[in-house]
């Protein structure tokens, strides 16, 4: 039986790479990095180029004020668009090589890919596909891209993350003969892949530190520690995974969520505000896929000023809806029940959470005008004709002219940044 040879493929510093090739510059000697120079210094830096991240020690995640004097620094607008657009071609190079049945997006700048059906029809090693592969993403796009090999998932993210984005020739293989040579040695924990703080915390009140004690514990201890997650767990310190990229996980609840930092100190009025557009927002969401929200949450970030801890708190509905009004309400109420009124407040994000689907019936309330109700759902349903026809801009609520609306600014962007 032929083992199975899976490679997990990142692009080394995704964003400040890509505004490298697009100058034609080389990311090795070139102090780059991918922010917005037109906001504060407590800008998030998005991305730095391999020379900052060697030379000077720069985190994955770090502000502006953060970044060393140097010279020649240069500062790129962050273009979600552009990095959409890499990221697809990208995806569409893996799909000459494999089928999409044997490709996993794991995210804008990594993927997984099964290898095994096409060694015999390529006529190669895996090290051989891969690096062809990297070749083709340096000559369509000019980027650097890296690899982990191994017989499955875990240990070839494992073997990337570890040793395939160290050096060159910037791939790397791990298999069963690595599991006690390398694996076992990675310190500290939380650098395995699957391993969060949480995990690697109460791994420790158990004198587990690494994955070889990891490996030499007692499976029915961490199964009565953890659950299942026990078991999975004591299978990743033996570099086993039983995951099948062909199968495709669905998750069994899900949530829209919409979030943002805000640009200055926010009172309680001008939250309110920021809090009916990303309700409004959600609720778009909510129609397009025909569904009902079940339970609403609301996360709030105070100002560094304030020494006042965030909160986040949720209420579940009587009766599951898409009704704006309703939702606004309550998640209005969660919030002004738990905010500390006297606090600047810099982030705001909602929740909607128990989705269902919405069969075009709604169950009638002693509490609420019913038919006044309906009247509002085909207002929005209106509503959202003209945005799909003209744009999200051609009708917006009165309050969208005032300073603390952020509504029209937010339509500008893709994830939070600069389209």
């Amino acid at each position: 039986m032929t083992e199975e040879v899976y490679a997990v493929i990142d692009l080394k510093s995704f964003y400040a790479s890509c505004e490298c090739a697009a100058r034609g510059l080389d990311i090795f000697s070139t102090p780059l990095v991918v922010a917005d120079p037109d906001r504060t210094e407590s800008t998030i830096v998005m991305s730095a180029t391999p020379y900052l991240k060697q030379k000077y020690g720069i985190p994955n995640v770090c502000r502006v004020r953060d970044l060393p004097k140097v010279e020649g620094m240069v500062l790129a607008k962050p273009r979600m668009s552009y990095y959409l657009k890499i990221s697809a071609k990208i995806v569409s190079l893996f799909l000459d090589f494999v089928s999409e049945e044997d490709l996993h997006v794991y995210s804008i700048d990594e993927s997984f890919l099964r290898l095994t059906p096409y060694l015999k029809m390529y006529h190669c090693t895996a090290d051989e596909l891969v690096a062809r592969i990297q070749k083709a993403i340096k000559d369509e796009c000019g980027l650097l891209a890296t690899a982990g090999m191994g017989p499955n998932m875990f240990l070839a993210k494992t073997c990337l993350d570890n040793e395939g984005k160290k050096r060159p020739p910037y791939r790397a293989y791990w298999g069963k003969e690595e599991v006690q040579t390398k694996l076992w040695k990675i310190r500290p924990i939380t650098k395995v892949w699957g391993i969060s703080g949480g995990i690697s915390r109460r791994l420790a009140k158990l004198g587990i530190h690494d994955l070889e004690g990891l490996a030499k514990s007692d499976a029915a201890t961490l199964r009565k520690e953890f659950g299942v997650i026990g078991c999975q767990l004591y299978d990743m310190a033996w570099g086993i995974d039983r995951t099948d990229i062909r199968v495709k996980y669905v998750p069994k609840e899900r949530n829209l969520n919409q979030g943002q930092m805000l640009y200055r100190d926010y009172g309680i009025a001008g939250a309110k505000t920021v809090i009916r557009e990303i309700v409004d927002e959600l609720c778009v969401r909510l129609r397009y896929h025909k569904m009902v929200a079940g339970c609403v949450s609301i996360w709030c970030l105070y100002s560094a000023s304030s020494k006042t801890e965030p909160f986040s708190r949720q209420a579940s509905l009587n009766i599951p809806t898409d009704d704006v009004d309703q939702l606004y309400r309550a998640v209005l109420e969660v919030f002004m029940r738990f905010v500390d009124i006297n606090a600047p407040i810099r982030g705001l994000s909602v929740t909607f959470s128990r989705l269902e689907p919405y069969f075009g019936i709604s169950q009638d309330s002693l509490f609420e005008d019913n038919e006044e109700a309906e009247r509002r759902r085909n207002l929005y349903r209106a509503i959202d004709h003209l945005h799909a026809y003209y744009n999200r801009d051609s009708v917006l609520r009165a309050s969208a002219l005032t300073a603390d609306s952020t509504i029209k600014e937010r339509h500008t962007l893709i994830g939070g940044h600069k389209a």
